[in-house]
């Protein structure tokens, strides 16, 4: 392995080992996706928000027990992409258990689970479905920068 090879990867494990020891100071126990049985409610409520706010909304599928869910979610709220995500999004987190609950909303919005979790779709105000991660490109945000997100909220936050 070259020197520049050994740098980098020094570089995303010190990324890796800092995000996940400050999703455990953020969570403090909190669980960030709620009870299964609330995520048509909270949708619902979500895009009477969005439409009245004129924001778009992400739907984050994914589950309490995925350590690049909780990565996704601290990336989500750091200081860089906290007030993108907070002026152009509502975001609402779809638990889908162990990949077992709430498959109906994961296929309604062209989720594969099984590329893996988290996995986003993005909604206009109105509802309609603008993206969906079909190919599972966070399902390793462990591994990746908090500019990954940055990137795609900037890509996918609209006009205003």
């Amino acid at each position: 392995m070259s020197r520049r090879q050994r740098t980098f990867a020094a570089a995303v494990l010190t990324t890796v080992i800092a995000a996940l020891t400050n999703v455990g100071t953020r969570a403090s126990g909190q669980d960030i996706y709620p009870a299964a049985a609330v995520a048509n409610k909270d949708l619902s409520a979500a895009l009477a928000t969005a439409r009245s706010a004129h924001k778009r909304l992400i739907l984050d599928f994914g589950g309490n027990w995925c350590a690049d869910c909780h990565v996704l979610d601290y990336y989500f709220h750091d200081s860089v992409n906290a007030p993108l995500l907070d002026a152009n999004f509502i975001l609402v987190h779809i638990n889908i258990g162990r990949l077992n609950e709430n498959l109906d909303i994961a296929d309604r919005y062209h989720i594969p689970l099984n590329k893996g979790v988290p996995a986003l779709a993005i909604l206009g105000e109105d509802g309609e479905l603008l993206f969906s991660q079909r190919t599972g490109q966070f399902e390793a945000m462990r591994t990746m920068q908090s500019s990954a997100v940055t990137d795609f909220l900037v890509h996918w936050r609209g006009r205003r």
